[in-house]
């Protein structure tokens, strides 16, 4: 039986035959390119998840992220070189999404309709209020907590100062406290 996860990563290596950086030469073999996809495609998309809100735009995001991949000219120097990049370049389309004319007039009103692997109420409970925090807190969380990411690293990814980082997620876990007293 084929998972969520088989599905998106098939749609990203769909891909792989349509892009190109431009130079003439390929800059990944296939193989290259799905162990990239495999090893992150969950990070960048939890991470696009908890700015985008929904699965639709989360996809095309995710998609788009990949793309850029194989378009750029970046030298990487590692794997966590690579991660770092994925990661920054699906920040910056989900905030470029929602400078967007549509984005900015339009209210969507559709509900959230995540499913997660974990059926554990306490967790879908935390889960579910984590995607109800605004993005700037749910992506520092999901950094930190989810990722493993040091503060630092954390200030680095999102050009930030690391005491804005520590800032951030001493206001999202006071948000997240409140958020589950009332529930």
């Amino acid at each position: 039986m084929r998972t969520d996860s088989d599905r998106k990563t098939d749609i990203i290596l769909l891909e792989f035959g349509q892009c190109s950086n431009g130079t003439g030469k390929e800059t990944y073999t296939i193989m290259d390119y799905e162990r990239i996809v495999e090893k992150n495609i969950d990070i960048v998309y939890r991470t696009v998840l908890s700015y985008c809100k929904n699965t639709q735009d989360t996809d095309d995001i995710v998609q788009n992220t990949f793309a850029k991949l194989l378009q750029t000219d970046t030298e990487f120097q590692d794997d966590e070189h690579i991660r770092r990049w994925l990661i920054r370049v699906a920040i910056n389309e989900c905030k470029n999404m929602w400078k967007t004319f549509w984005r900015r007039n339009v209210r969507s009103i559709d509900e959230l309709e995540c499913v997660f692997e974990d059926d554990r109420a306490e967790q879908r409970e935390l889960l579910d209020a984590i995607l109800k925090l605004p993005p700037k807190y749910s992506v520092v969380i999901q950094l930190y907590y989810y990722e493993g990411y040091h503060i630092r690293e954390i200030a680095e990814l999102l050009h930030l100062t690391e005491s804005n980082v520590q800032v951030r997620l001493m206001r999202a876990r006071s948000k997240l406290k409140d958020q589950l007293r009332e529930e």
